[in-house]
C-alpha cells in the first residue's frame, strides 16, 4: 500500500533507521508502515511529504505527479 515510501526511501539512499528518526519512531515501526502492515498517520504523511518534497496524493499514489502541490501564500 505504501510502496512509494519504499522507493522514495531508497532513492533518496536513506536507511530505515534515519526516516523513522526523522519521524519519530523505532526503525521497526518505521518498518511496518513500509509493509503496509500499519496505516500511516497523517501528521506522519505530511512529514514525509516535506521530507521528499511531493504530497501525500503521491506517496498514497493517487497521482503519478512527484511534484509537490503550489503551496497558498498566507494572507494576514
Amino acid at each position: 500500500m505504501y510502496k512509494r515510501i519504499k522507493e522514495l526511501r531508497e532513492d533518496n539512499d536513506k536507511k530505515q533507521v534515519e526516516i523513522a528518526q526523522v519521524l519519530g519512531i523505532s526503525q521497526q515501526y518505521y518498518s511496518e508502515y513500509e509493509k503496509g502492515n500499519r496505516p500511516i498517520p497523517v501528521e506522519k504523511m505530511k512529514i514525509l511529504a516535506r521530507l521528499y518534497d511531493t504530497s501525500i496524493d503521491y506517496l498514497v499514489e493517487l497521482t503519478d505527479e512527484i511534484s509537490p502541490y503550489i503551496k497558498k501564500k498566507k494572507t494576514s
